[in-house]
């Protein structure tokens, strides 16, 4: 038996007291309380550690990443930067130190930062002509590739666009490097292969990464790939987060006929919903609008499916077992995700399968009339606040007014939503402290203080907290496990050097956990305590 004492121990968001000991035994909590009443519960046996008033709190969920992207992203060139020169720079070294022929791959561009201009294959050619290139956008919405590239995979221009994709082309019809959406397939058979032993390796140092800043379980989006690593982490006993793991729509007939269904799984790795794209991104201009770009009056981005097509594959999913979670970013895209969805409500009944949480993803802009429609038809609203800190002047010039509503935690909340929230990295850092802050403050990061961007849909630490731990764990079918630090379920907690109730929110830029406990271990700490 483990017992931590003289803590400060928030147990829950909806249980607002203050506890001072929990004991912990085979990975569970077996009490929470007084000192002196978990202390009786001690024998000679028992390891008893003076918490000095540090702060415990449940483990944080990120409720929407791409582990399989975030891992290979940790080894690739960073594009993420406000010059394009900067970029051009760490390409160039990599190139130096690579040998010809062999990829370079790199993520994080986004060419809406860059005022210098964006010459796509011009570019890329002054790296490496001896290299073929690969770089996701922030969005992974979007890649630019060099000519290279483009020459392995046969793309020339004759090549037509693939169904919801767009080959980026130059005014003589040649492509010019940028591949949008699903023309980015394109290149998947001749990009470096990740998977295997790599892709296990790469994810069991991945979750090491996740824990230093609380994180103890996520919701990954990515391929069936990560899904047969994290299973085979699994099987090892090396995978130490909670993990619900979405199944793509390509893959809905194979998972029925396996008879797979969500919430099935073991204590660390369970099938959750089934994720499709009603439309794109808000850098790429893809993201499907009730009304045109405001820069381009000739686009309103690039619905992926209508609401007839989400009830068709929805009907499907339901019938057997299996929730729905919809990629949703502009106010056209959302509505058709939010009708679908009032549909397939009104056949719950007709399946032996009731309480599945449908949600739809990223929810960034909604038209005002949709506010309210979210909790009319029992949605999960998955959303990830750090976007709006890198979003807000893009969103501003890209949808004018309309950005009343993006990111509108607060609004959605009075309606009666349940929100959750997660960072969708690689796009964004996965540092879920820095997306409290986003929720609290609704200002950038690097200047903390000031105006907050349409402050009405700030909303409370509490409210915040609660949708990384509670509420992700309810819409996981997970709540009787994790969520919160109660009596029979898994000791999985984070100490934090300060209690997050006594600080100012630019604070939470700076707040790290001094350490982190997954089923009674100790899985990361920052030297003792």
């Amino acid at each position: 038996m483990l017992i931590l004492h003289n803590a400060n121990i928030l147990e829950s968001t909806d249980v607002p007291e203050r506890s001072q000991a929990i004991a912990i035994q085979d990975g569970k909590v077996i009490a929470v309380g007084k000192n002196a009443d978990v202390l009786a519960l001690a024998d000679r046996k028992t390891q008893i550690l003076d918490m000095h008033a540090k702060t415990i709190m449940p483990g944080l969920t990120d409720s929407h990443l791409h582990l399989q992207h975030l891992g290979r992203s940790l080894s690739m060139v960073d594009c993420e930067t406000d010059d394009i020169q900067e970029c051009y720079e760490r390409l160039r070294t990599r190139a130096s130190k690579t040998p010809p022929g062999k990829w370079i791959m790199g993520h994080g561009w986004n060419q809406n930062q860059w005022t210098q201009g964006f010459d796509a294959i011009d570019l890329l050619h002054k790296v490496s002509t001896q290299h073929p290139i690969y770089l996701s956008a922030k969005s992974l919405h979007a890649a630019w590739v060099n000519q290279r590239a483009l020459e392995l995979a046969g793309i020339t221009r004759d090549t037509p666009d693939p169904q919801d994709g767009v080959i980026g082309r130059n005014a003589d019809g040649q492509p010019n490097g940028l591949l949008f959406e699903y023309a980015m397939r394109l290149m998947n058979d001749f990009i470096p292969a990740y998977t295997g032993q790599t892709l296990v390796d790469n994810l069991h140092e991945t979750q090491q990464e996740l824990w230093k800043v609380g994180i103890t379980a996520v919701h990954d989006f990515d391929g069936p790939e990560c899904f047969a690593a994290l299973q085979q982490l699994d099987e090892q006993r090396k995978l130490r987060l909670r993990i619900l793991k979405s199944i793509p729509l390509l893959l809905l007939d194979a998972a029925i006929q396996t008879g797979l269904r969500s919430g099935f799984g073991s204590d660390f790795l369970r099938i959750g919903p089934v994720k499709l794209f009603a439309d794109g991104a808000l850098g790429t201009q893809t993201a499907a609008m009730l009304e045109p770009y405001a820069n381009n009056p000739e686009n309103a981005g690039m619905l992926m499916l209508s609401q007839a097509e989400i009830v068709h594959y929805g009907k499907i999913a339901i019938q057997n077992g299996l929730s729905l979670a919809i990629h949703a970013i502009g106010d056209r895209a959302n509505r058709e995700v939010i009708n679908a969805y009032s549909e397939i409500r009104n056949l719950d009944h007709r399946y032996p399968f009731p309480g599945l949480h449908h949600r739809i993803e990223h929810v960034q802009v909604l038209a005002h009339e949709d506010i309210k429609r979210l909790a009319q038809n029992n949605i999960i609203a998955s959303m990830q606040p750090i976007h709006l800190v890198s979003d807000m002047d893009m969103a501003d010039d890209l949808w004018g007014a309309r950005s009343r509503y993006a990111y509108a935690f607060n609004s959605l909340l009075q309606q009666g939503t349940r929100l959750i929230f997660g960072s969708d990295a690689p796009v964004e850092s996965f540092n879920p402290f820095w997306g409290i802050y986003a929720a609290l403050a609704r200002s950038k990061l690097d200047q903390p203080g000031s105006s907050s961007w349409y402050p009405q849909e700030k909303i409370s630490l509490w409210e915040t907290l609660a949708a990384y731990t509670l509420n992700p764990a309810i819409v996981a079918h997970w709540d009787d496990k994790i969520g919160s630090i109660s009596a029979g379920k898994w000791a999985d907690l984070i100490v934090l050097p300060v209690d997050p109730f006594d600080i100012q929110p630019q604070e939470f830029i700076d707040l790290l956990p001094l350490a982190t406990m997954v089923a009674g271990d100790w899985v990361w700490k920052d030297g003792e305590f």
